[in-house]
């Protein structure tokens, strides 16, 4: 069985990962005894892959033989690609995050011929996952999907509950050289479309805090994390001596949720991951009439649905990080509520049920193949 993995197109990263990680942990007991597995990777980012998995280069001809050769593809995100997917094959889209952000056919703009090519893509899908039972109708309604969505929250997530959790934190702060005493700001700004496709926008990454004010007000007790989206990474050089440490290239977001106490973003869907760590939220959205109206729109209303009130500046937002103890006391029946309308999936079994879709318990033993339709799971 030949299992093929891609995250964010190169990415050894998010849901892809854990279903892996697992895959391998369950060695020769598991549905996957004696799978081969290969991840496409992008060139830049090869080096961040553990030396002993096997990777082809994203969008070199080995990749697309790759996907043509699988049994099975997990993907959290397209796969823009020319390629033939087999008879037989399993595509599993695990997609990646509840959407506050408008997506595919539901966005204000895209650029011209963008969501026709990556029709070709949903069409292949055979599974498609959702985290949580608001946005299940809307994957199905922006990717006009048809076949079977199946509500399980995200694999990517189930560390952040997890007994692994505490000896993470600590190993990532003693890397990050961060100290017990200091209080993480992980921020993590979405990305801007007019940014990546030159419609309107600046092409340089704005930073919109007061590094000065930051810096006065808080002290050297707190640390800001800052974590673009993999989109805009490059976008953005940081000042040597900076109150900010880029963490744009850790491998993976998880982590950083787990060595933060508190969390600084404006429309990301890593709020609804970091919340079922139930540490602090808060919303910096100092161009929320514009990116709302005019640039991507919304699927529901963020002041409306946030656990704390949204800051438009950066003097209010340090402010609230200051105050974030009392904000969090006062917030606290928000907070339960928005946890439990985004996170109630988010168990830490996610990856099982996931797994016991691609491969049901008792219906293949190990080592099955997808080889032909009358072949393929009941899924």
């Amino acid at each position: 069985m030949n299992i093929v993995y891609s995250a964010f197109r190169g990415h050894f990263s998010d849901s892809p990962r854990a279903i892996y990680e697992a895959l391998l942990a369950q060695g020769s007991d598991g549905p996957a005894a004696g799978a081969a597995h290969t991840w496409l990777a992008a060139p830049h980012l090869r080096g961040t892959f553990p030396a002993d998995v096997t990777t082809v280069e994203f969008g070199s001809p080995e990749c697309i033989a790759a996907l043509e050769a699988a049994d099975v593809v997990v993907s959290n995100d397209h796969i823009p690609l020319d390629w033939d997917k087999r008879p037989g094959t399993t595509y599993l889209q695990t997609w990646h995050g509840t959407m506050l952000k408008r997506i595919h056919n539901d966005v204000l703009w895209a650029p011209e011929g963008r969501l026709s090519y990556l029709e070709q893509d949903i069409a292949r899908w055979d599974l498609l996952l959702s985290p949580n039972a608001v946005s299940t109708e809307r994957l199905r309604k922006a990717f006009g999907f048809t076949g079977p969505i199946h509500e399980t929250g995200l694999p990517r997530n189930d560390l952040l509950s997890s007994s692994q959790a505490g000896e993470v934190r600590a190993a990532v702060r003693a890397d990050l050289g961060i100290g017990d005493d200091q209080k993480v700001v992980l921020y993590t700004p979405t990305w801007r479309d007019d940014l990546v496709f030159n419609k309107t926008g600046p092409q340089d990454f704005e930073f919109a805090i007061d590094l000065d004010d930051f810096g006065k007000r808080l002290g050297d007790d707190h640390v800001l994390l800052l974590r673009l989206h993999n989109m805009v990474m490059d976008r953005l050089d940081i000042t040597e001596g900076s109150a900010v440490r880029d963490v744009c290239s850790h491998p993976d977001i998880r982590d950083l949720y787990l060595a933060a106490d508190l969390m600084v973003t404006d429309y990301s869907s890593t709020m609804f991951d970091f919340a079922i760590t139930g540490k602090p939220l808060l919303f910096f959205t100092y161009d929320l009439d514009y990116f709302r109206d005019e640039l991507r729109g919304f699927y529901f209303d963020l002041a409306e649905a946030a656990p704390t009130p949204l800051l438009h500046t950066s003097e209010e937002l340090v402010a609230a990080i200051a105050d974030i103890d009392s904000i969090a006391t006062r917030t606290a029946d928000r907070y339960a509520r928005f946890r439990q309308e985004f996170t109630h999936l988010e168990d830490g079994a996610a990856t099982q049920r996931v797994l016991d879709l691609l491969f049901p318990p008792g219906a293949r033993g190990a080592g099955w193949t997808t080889e032909g339709d009358e072949n393929r799971a009941d899924l």
